[in-house]
């Protein structure tokens, strides 16, 4: 879980240059959506992370391939329990030896292990490869209450929000919850800004259509995109 330091975002600091940087996004992930090549994945994973690792890309390559002729709820609980069940929570120290570094989906299957930026993107790419369509989902940073109301303690987050219409009211998939629930019923998030793969938005709103750029969480973002590539998303 990242600092609140590193979470900052102050959209006032989006400049005229943000279109550009729209562009510039769009150009590096082109492509990256497309149908995966499963055998690339496969021998990607098994460079990483050995033969022996093997048995966890499998039961991740089956989860996708139980989503086909399934509704998108289904498809979101499948997914959802997958990855907090075989993900152990761990800071990026712990984990990877860095600060505030974003795993690729193999990355965290390989390790097993990940913090809640992990979490959100493993989710994100597993339901695109079930079928879900990408402008349903947003990965969107939050503050998060912990602790009681007297005593709380506000940390930054990322969980993974499904829209089933643009209009519609968000699901969304966390690590610290089981259980997929309406925003609504999240009351303990305040949304900060989200993403996919169109750019980074300033609001959550399902219906903003033009996202907005200028921080520098759009060069981990791309830089992930291209690492997920090179494995063979």
């Amino acid at each position: 879980m990242i600092s609140l330091r590193q979470f900052t975002f102050d959209i006032r600091k989006i400049t005229a240059q943000r279109h550009l940087w729209v562009v510039v996004l769009m150009c590096v992930i082109a492509g990256a959506y497309s149908s995966s090549n499963f055998d690339l994945l496969r021998a990607s994973y098994v460079k990483r992370w050995g033969v022996a690792s093997e048995p966890k890309f499998n039961a991740w390559r089956s989860l996708i391939s139980s989503g086909a002729g399934t509704t998108d709820l289904e498809r979101l609980k499948k997914v959802n329990e997958f990855i907090n069940r075989e993900v152990a929570f761990g800071n990026d120290e712990q984990v990877w030896g860095q600060a505030n570094y974003w795993a690729t989906p193999l990355e965290t299957i390989g390790r097993s292990a990940g913090d809640c930026e992990d979490y959100a993107i493993a989710k994100y790419f597993s339901l695109l490869q079930v079928g879900i369509a990408p402008e349903k989902l947003r990965l969107i940073y939050v503050r998060v209450k912990t602790g009681t109301s007297d005593n709380n303690l506000i940390q930054a987050h990322m969980v993974l929000a499904y829209y089933a219409q643009p209009e519609a009211e968000p699901l969304v998939l966390d690590n610290l919850i089981g259980d997929i629930r309406l925003a609504s019923r999240r009351p303990d998030l305040v949304p900060v800004f989200s993403f996919n793969h169109n750019g980074v938005f300033t609001g959550i709103s399902g219906k903003e259509a033009s996202p907005a750029a200028g921080t520098e969480r759009l060069s981990r973002w791309a830089d992930l995109l291209k690492r997920a590539r090179e494995e063979g998303f």
